[in-house]
């Protein structure tokens, strides 16, 4: 993925030009996530340009976009069809708009506390799995798009299948090849308004070619344009009842945006090789979520797509996601029209080559070169990404690494045995002692044949957790229940504090070295 991504220095032209490009892809997925949230387009495109805008402006990461998302709308679809049903389409966008402030407070405050930097502990397999499952996610959501016109849900007629197959190709081939002759201007803008020209020669010659105008009939067929007014404040109507009902929608929205638009932070650093600034872009993402909830938009986060997008093109400063956000308002007030008759096979083509790019080809290349459990960890977030939910393969992915870890660090915990000329029985601990070693630690002793002074060396050892200092307990029981005594012997500062208050059950010795005539430094 990432040697397929042209670095660009900072370059207003570039910002404006990738900014448009992006502006026309927002237009179908905004419309097409509103249908899956069950609300009008107007919403959703309503929330792809005040996400943009506000977290272009305010956001931690120059060049991400962000907009109406299918994440959050698949979490607040069950809540606007509920409410429909009880209440009427109107009260249910009112708890809508509701949940979208919750929700955006919720990620303000996450940023506030500055938890953003929880991204950091999502390992490198994780993450491969995510940009993995992601890039199949952006496939799959193309290929519904090749069914306009079609009968029972089948493919489009052949004939119009033909073209539109053509058409992505030619898309495509653009995007690859015309780079290697000029990096003036996007490849990707250049793709779409040649292939649009292409498409209006051959309709002007009554060969079919589907646009967006068709995309958006085959939604809802009673919209004749996407082409609205300026978003109006809504205060939504605030009761307790009401903010019982939306908090559980609205607490799991924020944490999937906030981890799919940290996530795609994390992947935009790596991809312009710069840092950007999660907990302020927790922050931008909330702000951005308020506003939406106060002026009709149905929330979202970042866009992967679109941040791929917008890097391809060249889009590295603030500018780029004001210019996208900008311009999809202006088509939204004046330039339906331009929007509205772009090719289908155009757009899908650009979001072809975006899931190219951001597949990890190298992670396949290296599946017989890591370990075993990261490889699993890989594929099972992708499928996962793929199969449910990107937020929850990621949640996932780290419960499983985190699990992998344990288990393999708790194998490893070994003890060398020795007696000395003193006639104490010296057990030499390497490794961690945590829940998951307790087992192997336990079997190490062996508590018949040891001496009455039994040593356990720290030095190359930790304690760190309740379990590891439990099991030292009950290790020195069962020493004691034998007359015998257990010494620490090379225990951390930190290991002491840990251990020193829980010394009530036993009597357990602390020791500087092995030259001593009684315990010394008893804790009690």
């Amino acid at each position: 993925m990432f040697d397929l991504i042209i670095k660009k220095p900072t370059n207003i032209k570039n910002d404006i030009l990738s900014g448009l490009t992006v502006a026309l892809a927002l237009v179908p997925e905004a419309i097409a996530f509103s249908f899956v949230a069950h609300v009008d387009p107007t919403i959703g495109l309503y929330a792809a340009f005040m996400m943009g805008l506000i977290t272009a402006i305010f956001g931690g990461r120059p060049g991400m976009i962000s907009g109406a998302t299918g994440a959050v709308a698949v979490i607040f679809a069950p809540l606007v069809i509920e409410q429909t049903q009880l209440h009427g389409l109107a009260v249910a966008t009112n708890y809508l708009f509701l949940a979208v402030i919750v929700m955006g407070l919720i990620q303000v405050l996450f940023g506030v506390f500055r938890l953003g930097k929880f991204v950091r502990l999502i390992p490198h397999p994780v993450m491969l799995g995510f940009v993995n499952g992601l890039a199949i996610v952006i496939f799959k959501a193309q290929l519904s798009q090749f069914k306009i016109g079609g009968t029972d849900g089948g493919w489009m007629p052949m004939p119009e299948l033909l073209i539109m197959g053509i058409l992505v190709l030619l898309t495509m081939a653009i995007i690859q090849f015309l780079p290697k002759l000029t990096k003036a201007v996007p490849a990707t803008l250049v793709a779409i308004i040649s292939v649009t020209g292409i498409g209006l020669f051959l309709s002007s010659n009554r060969i079919k070619v589907y646009n967006v105008l068709d995309f958006i009939q085959y939604l809802d067929p009673s919209k004749s344009t996407i082409q609205a007014s300026l978003p109006s404040f809504i205060m939504p109507m605030v009761s307790l009842s009401a903010l019982k009902i939306v908090l559980p929608y609205a607490f799991l929205a924020a944490a999937v945006g906030l981890i799919e638009s940290l996530m795609t932070l994390t992947l935009v650093d790596e991809l312009t090789e710069t840092r950007g600034k999660g907990n302020k872009e927790s922050i931008g993402q909330g702000v951005a979520n308020i506003v939406n909830g106060f002026f009709g938009g149905m929330g979202g986060c970042a866009m992967i797509g679109q941040s791929m997008i917008n890097i391809r093109g060249g889009g590295r400063g603030r500018l780029s996601g004001i210019t996208a956000a900008l311009m999809l308002l202006f088509f939204i007030l004046f330039g339906s029209m331009l929007i509205e008759v772009i090719p289908l096979a155009a757009l899908v083509g650009v979001m072809f080559m975006v899931s190219i790019a951001t597949f990890e080809w190298s992670s396949v290349r290296i599946m017989n070169k890591i370990p075993k459990s990261d490889a699993l960890i890989i594929i099972f977030v992708s499928v996962v990404t793929v199969i449910v939910d990107l937020a929850i393969a990621v949640i996932l992915g780290v419960i499983v690494s985190a699990l992998v870890y344990a288990w393999q660090q708790g194998k490893i915990i070994k003890a060398k045995k020795s007696t000395n000329q003193n006639n104490q029985t010296i057990y030499k601990l390497r490794g961690a002692l945590f829940f998951g070693s307790v087992q192997s630690f336990k079997d190490v002793f062996d508590f018949n044949a040891d001496t009455n002074h039994v040593v356990i060396d720290f030095k190359q050892a930790r304690v760190y957790d309740y379990s590891g200092v439990e099991a030292i307990q009950n290790i020195a029981k069962r020493y004691e229940k034998q007359g015998k005594q257990l010494h620490l012997l090379n225990l951390s500062k930190e290991c002491q504090t840990l251990i020193g208050p829980l010394n009530n059950v036993v009597e357990v010795s602390i020791i500087k070295d092995l030259n001593w005539h009684l315990a010394v430094d008893k804790l009690s």
